[in-house]
């Protein structure tokens, strides 16, 4: 049966690569929504099947336009905790009236309804995001939850991976379990999502759950080389230290926000449920640590975020 999906913030890796999915059945009809369509890839703006809309997350007739005709919506914006929040709210308002049955929304990380209010600064705006979901009769809310991001986990930002000495930096015993999909497995379940129409509520997948020490163990088997594992403190020392720099400048998030993902992807607070959604879609084979090793160098590891999405 035909289906439209929109796909808000279209322009963006992530929604890039879900487009990409979606092109593969010829079912699908897509309805993009951004600022800039000339930043979509040439194959997507000569698509027939692809319907692109410009305009801006705050603008309600705009949104209304993009989401009219759709039988999902999902949103893939990236930005501050205004366009995440508010932003996010207006377009759920705008698949309301315009009639349209799935919101997904952007949330794409580790199971954040365990969290309280402030205890996460980025998570806030997809709880907020939730409970406005979850006041609308018409629009269902679906959230996809897939750990961190494997790419994000390797990337020098995030301060696991130590290119220049080769080594794993972590805080706690060793034995904390890390749960990781790639931005394309993690893009091919929400593309799988949306063509499910009975798809709603929490959504779990992952591609692998591993301890440091098991990542160490999966790369000396890849690259022929052990890294260092390097024991930085307790988990208790971690939350000590990004508290720290937060209260010192709640407004620079650059400073503490890697610290915050480590200690909640890693404390059990935030873990997925045991038994995944994975089993619902049997035809994708999620990409495993060692799988995600075994396709990159060692050398572009550290770059892996930056370039994915980069080939559509």
């Amino acid at each position: 049966m035909p289906i439209t999906v929109g796909i808000a913030g279209i322009t963006g890796k992530f929604a890039r690569l879900i487009a990409n999915n979606l092109c593969k059945s010829p079912d699908v009809h897509i309805r993009g929504f951004c600022r800039n369509e000339s930043k979509l890839p040439k194959q997507f703006r000569d698509s027939s099947r692809v319907t692109v809309f410009e305009g801006n997350a705050t603008d309600l007739v705009s949104l209304r336009q993009f989401a009219r005709g759709c039988d999902v919506v999902i949103c893939c914006y990236l930005g501050d905790n205004e366009l995440m929040t508010n932003g996010q709210k207006l377009l759920v308002d705008a698949c309301e009236l315009e009639g349209v049955s799935r919101y997904i929304a952007s949330d794409y990380c580790l199971d954040f309804t365990k969290l309280e209010l402030g205890q996460h600064p980025a998570k806030d705006p997809m709880k907020h995001v939730k409970a406005h979901l979850n006041t609308k009769k018409t629009v269902k809310g679906v959230h996809v939850l897939i750990g961190v991001f494997m790419e994000t986990f390797w990337s020098g930002y995030f301060g696991v991976w130590d290119e220049k000495s080769c080594r794993l930096n972590y805080y706690g015993n060793g034995d904390e379990m890390w749960e990781s999909t790639t931005y394309d497995t993690a893009a091919e379940f929400v593309a799988a999502v949306a063509q499910d129409r009975n798809a709603v509520g929490m959504q779990h997948f992952l591609g692998d759950r591993r301890t440091i020490r098991d990542i160490a163990e999966d790369f000396a088997k890849v690259y022929g080389t052990r890294p260092e594992l390097h024991r930085l403190g307790s988990l208790d020392d971690l939350y000590k230290k990004m508290q720290a720099i937060f209260h010192k400048d709640p407004s620079n998030m650059f400073a503490y926000i890697a610290l915050f993902y480590q200690y909640y992807c890693t404390n059990g607070q935030t873990y997925l449920k045991k038994e995944l959604d994975n089993s619902k879609y049997p035809q994708i084979t999620p990409v495993t640590f060692k799988d995600f090793l075994q396709a990159h160098k060692m050398e572009d590891l550290a770059d892996a975020y930056s370039n994915a999405g980069s080939s559509i």
